[in-house]
C-alpha cells in the first residue's frame, strides 16, 4: 500500500533524533534561527550551539536592522488610518502622492517586499500577508505583484485563513487565465491546483470549490498533461459530495483516459463498480481505499465519510441490476457484518425513499420496480445543462476580458 501513499516519506517511522536533525536542516533555510538552536539544545543539551547558528543569527538581526530601515517611511506611512485614506485606486497617482507629499519612492517600495518577504521567513506570517497586499498595491513590475500575490496566498494558507485564501486563489486564477505563456499558465495552474488542496479538504464549501476548478477545462486539461494523480482528490471529493454527483459520468471518462498513466485504489474503486461492474473487485478495492485513505495527508479526515458514501454507490448500483438481494452476500460485498448490513440497508431504503422491502426469514431485499416519472426524466436528461452553459459563457468571458484587458496589474 506504501505505492499509494503519497505521504509516505513523511509518514515512515524514523528514529526521534533523526527527525529533529531534519528539522534543524529544514529550518536553516529560513530566518527562524532560534527555533533551531533550541530544537539541537534538545538534541544536545550538554553541548553549546554550533557557531553557525550564532553566526546565522547574528546575519537575520543585521538583515532585520537594514530592511526596517529601508521600509520604515512606508510602513509608518500605511500604519496611520488617515493617509491610507488619501490612496486612491489609480496606482500612477498613489505612487506621485507618495513620492512628492511622503518622499516615498521606489526603493521604499521594493523594500517592503524584502521586509515582508523577511518576516515570512521568520514565520511571521501575518505580518507578512499584511505587508504584501500593501506591497500588491503600489508595485509596478506585473511579475513582482505576482510573486508577491503568491506569498500572500502561501501566509494565508499557513495561518489556515481559507476565507482569505479562497479570494486570494481566485485572483491568481484570473492573472494565470491572461498570462500570453501558454507554457508558464500550465506550470502556474498546475501549482494552483496543488496549493488550493489545503483550501478544498479545509474550507466548509471547499468539496463543492474542487469539482468547479478541477473541472474547468483549462485546470482539467492541465491535470491531464502535469498531474495525474491529483485525479485521487477529485475523486473523493465527487463521492462524498451529493451535490455534485452529476458530474460522476465526467469523472468516469476521464479515469479511463488516464489509467495508462495514473491509477489507485480510489480510481480503480470507480472503474470496478461504473465500468466493468466488478463488485467483488470494487468491494477489494474499498478496502484499499481505507487504508490509502487514512494515510493520505489531505483526506485522512474524509475517510469514513468517503466509506460511507462509496458502500451507497455499491447498493445503488447493485439494486439497480438485481430484483433479489441476499443479505448476507450484500454484507460480504459492503465489508460489514451481516446485523449491521441489514441496518444499513433498512436506512438506505428510507433515507433514499427506495421501492423496497425486506424479508428477515429468506434473508433478501426485494427491489420493487423502479420507474422515473416524466419530471424525474427531464430534469436526469438536463443534469449538466446549467453546468456546461456555465462553462461555455464562462470560457466566452474570459476570451473577452483576455482581449480587453492583455495584462493584470495590481490585486
Amino acid at each position: 500500500m506504501a505505492a499509494y501513499d503519497l505521504t509516505s516519506q513523511v509518514k515512515a517511522v524514523y528514529p526521534e533524533r533523526e527527525i529533529l536533525e531534519a528539522k534543524i536542516e529544514l529550518l536553516g533555510k529560513t530566518n527562524m534561527v532560534d527555533f533551531a538552536m533550541d530544537i539541537y539544545k534538545n538534541l544536545n543539551p550538554e553541548s553549546e550551539v554550533p557557531e553557525g547558528m550564532a553566526q546565522k543569527k547574528q546575519q537575520v538581526m543585521e538583515k532585520l536592522k537594514k530592511y526596517q530601515e529601508i521600509a520604515a517611511p512606508l510602513v509608518h506611512f500605511l500604519s496611520s488610518p488617515d493617509h491610507v485614506k488619501q490612496l486612491q485606486s489609480d496606482r500612477a497617482y498613489n505612487l506621485q502622492l507618495l513620492e512628492t507629499e511622503f518622499q516615498i519612492g521606489s526603493e521604499q517600495i521594493e523594500g517592503l517586499y524584502h521586509y515582508a518577504k523577511f518576516w515570512f521567513d521568520c514565520g511571521n506570517y501575518s505580518a507578512a500577508a499584511e505587508l504584501l497586499y500593501h506591497y500588491g498595491t503600489l508595485c509596478t513590475s506585473t511579475d513582482r505583484m505576482v510573486s508577491a500575490l503568491w506569498g500572500k496566498f502561501a501566509a494565508d494558507i499557513l495561518m489556515q485563513d481559507w476565507e482569505t485564501a479562497i479570494e486570494d486563489m481566485g485572483r491568481l486564477k484570473d492573472i494565470i487565465d491572461k498570462n500570453t505563456d501558454a507554457l508558464g499558465q500550465l506550470q502556474q495552474r498546475t501549482w494552483l491546483m496543488h496549493w488550493a488542496l489545503f483550501i478544498f479538504f479545509n474550507h466548509e464549501n471547499g468539496r463543492n470549490s474542487i469539482v468547479d476548478l478541477f473541472f474547468q477545462d483549462r485546470y482539467m486539461n492541465a491535470m491531464q498533461t502535469n498531474a495525474h494523480h491529483l485525479l485521487r482528490y477529485l475523486a473523493v471529493a465527487l463521492v462524498i459530495n451529493k451535490h455534485k454527483r452529476s458530474m460522476l459520468k465526467e469523472l468516469i471518462r476521464v479515469i479511463q483516459q488516464e489509467q495508462h498513466g495514473y491509477t489507485d485504489p480510489i480510481t480503480d474503486f470507480l472503474d470496478c463498480l461504473f465500468v466493468k461492474y466488478d463488485f467483488d473487485g470494487a468491494q477489494m478495492k474499498l478496502r484499499e481505499c481505507e487504508v490509502v485513505l487514512q494515510n493520505d495527508f489531505f483526506l485522512t479526515n474524509c475517510w469514513e465519510e468517503f466509506v460511507e458514501n462509496a458502500r451507497l454507490f455499491i447498493f445503488e448500483t447493485y439494486c439497480r441490476i438485481h430484483k433479489c438481494i441476499d443479505i448476507k452476500m450484500l454484507a460480504e460485498k459492503l465489508n460489514m457484518e451481516h446485523e449491521a448490513a441489514e441496518l444499513w440497508v433498512v436506512n438506505m431504503i428510507r433515507t433514499a425513499r427506495l421501492q423496497a422491502k425486506i424479508d428477515s426469514k429468506a434473508g433478501t431485499v426485494i427491489m420493487g420496480t423502479q420507474h422515473l416519472n416524466l419530471y424525474e426524466q427531464i430534469i436526469e436528461k438536463t443534469k449538466q445543462l446549467s453546468y456546461r452553459s456555465y462553462k461555455l459563457t464562462n470560457s466566452y468571458m474570459q476570451v473577452v476580458q483576455a482581449q480587453q484587458n492583455p495584462v493584470a496589474v495590481g490585486y
